[in-house]
């Protein structure tokens, strides 16, 4: 077991930044920077600060869904990131817990 941190991200998924969805330049970001790992989640309901509910529904044209971006790192990989996340993120919502990661394999 190790000790690794884990940051969520909670977005919407209208959010841009530099053009894109913000959700797609913080992965290409968290990629680029050699990140452990990070996965985008898209939620089906949900409200944050405003309080407005966020749902699919045929009546809206266009749909602004809750996103989560969940991100894995030790400490110090988090640590670096965080500026550069806290000056994109301009709204939503960024939590950080200490998790223990039991298993981090990929393919060979």
């Amino acid at each position: 077991m190790e000790d690794a941190i884990l940051l969520r991200i909670f977005i919407g998924e209208s959010d841009k930044y530099d053009g894109k969805p913000l959700y797609k330049y913080l992965v290409e970001f968290l990629k680029k920077e050699g990140i452990a790992g990070a996965t985008v989640i898209r939620g089906i309901y949900g409200f944050g600060k405003t309080s407005i509910i966020r749902s699919p529904s045929i009546l809206r044209l266009s749909i602004d869904l809750p996103i989560v971006i969940e991100i894995v790192d030790t400490k110090e990989n988090i640590e670096r990131i965080k500026p550069k996340i806290l000056e994109v993120v301009k709204e939503g919502l960024i939590t950080e817990e200490k998790v223990k990661v039991l298993m981090y394999r990929g393919k060979d």
